[in-house]
């Protein structure tokens, strides 16, 4: 089990995600860590965990210093680490004690030669540590008529097998993306791969000033995503996402590649054309409102 935690300037919060990791059920967990230029203690901080840490190896490398999802895409595709699972860490939050073992025993229930993706809830706490409530419930299933227009998860909770890393590599050797969360779901539901949307919370996600939209769980945060769609952001991640999957073309489905090519369609002519092919696709959000506002970022061609 190999755990893939990416750092900037964390010293404030480190110590107590590293307590939470080396007190999973888990009992083996090899411990990456590729810091993003910080300018605190944080290295230092990780290297004395070196000492302490009983459950394999812990390895500090440099980042490339080119933004969080470029750190964590650099060690999907080192190949120096090796591992049956695979899983995303941040450096300030606080794990639950299962939280690797939930996910691993549940691919052990799996064909492990499928592409596995498991993620979850999350709880989420104040800087220090106070209860703040939860990420928004989905009940919808997962799939890559989901992932083109939603990250259902944060990649603080995402754990991946062999399979899944294998693909992940080769397909992000070939491309740059938005987030490394929204990446992995897209990519190993367009490969035909399976993921498990955990309903109970395994994360505790900790809410700060750098943060509180990422969080999503008040109106505010609700109302600036819907902000930055309506000025395009989400258009232009969009755009980055679909010149991934182009890239990758021979990695994807038959089905995937027509719901594909049906979004694409559907992004362009008249606002009827455009709905008429969004339905045809199938794709959508996992509420209500989230569907709603797919529909309204059509209208206002904001995808």
């Amino acid at each position: 089990m190999a755990v893939l935690m990416g750092t900037r300037d964390g010293a404030a919060f480190i110590d107590e995600q590293l307590g939470s990791l080396l007190a999973q059920s888990w009992p083996h967990v090899d411990l990456w860590v590729s810091d993003d230029g910080s300018t605190d203690a944080t290295p230092a901080i990780v290297e004395a965990w070196r000492s302490r840490w009983s459950k394999g190896s812990l390895t500090l490398v440099q980042g490339p210093q080119k933004g969080f999802a470029a750190n964590f895409r650099s060690m999907v595709i080192d190949p120096r680490i090796d591992a049956d699972y695979y899983a995303f860490c941040d450096q300030d939050d606080v794990w639950e004690p299962d939280r690797l073992e939930s996910a691993i025993r549940w691919m052990e229930g799996e064909d492990m030669a499928t592409p596995l993706l498991f993620c979850s809830r999350t709880a989420t706490i104040s800087e220090t540590g106070v209860p703040a409530g939860h990420s928004p419930l989905f009940r919808r299933p997962p799939s890559f008529r989901n992932a083109l227009v939603q990250s259902i998860a944060g990649g603080n909770t995402m754990l991946f097998n062999r399979a899944a890393r294998d693909l992940l590599a080769k397909a992000s050797a070939r491309t740059e993306f938005v987030s490394h969360d929204w990446w992995a779901y897209l990519i190993v539901t367009a490969a035909g791969g399976k993921v498990r949307y955990e309903p109970r919370p395994l994360v505790r996600y900790r809410q700060h000033a750098a943060n509180l939209v990422g969080a999503n769980v008040s109106w505010s945060a609700r109302l600036s995503r819907l902000g930055r769609l309506y000025q395009g952001q989400f258009a232009t991640w969009t755009d980055i996402n679909l010149r991934g999957l182009a890239v990758n073309r021979d990695l994807v489905t038959r089905d995937a590649a027509l719901c594909l090519r049906l979004f694409i369609m559907a992004r362009k002519g008249s606002a009827f054309r455009r709905f008429s092919l969004l339905g045809k696709s199938g794709v959508y959000r996992q509420t209500l409102m989230g569907t709603l506002g797919l529909y309204l970022a059509f209208l206002w061609q904001r995808i």
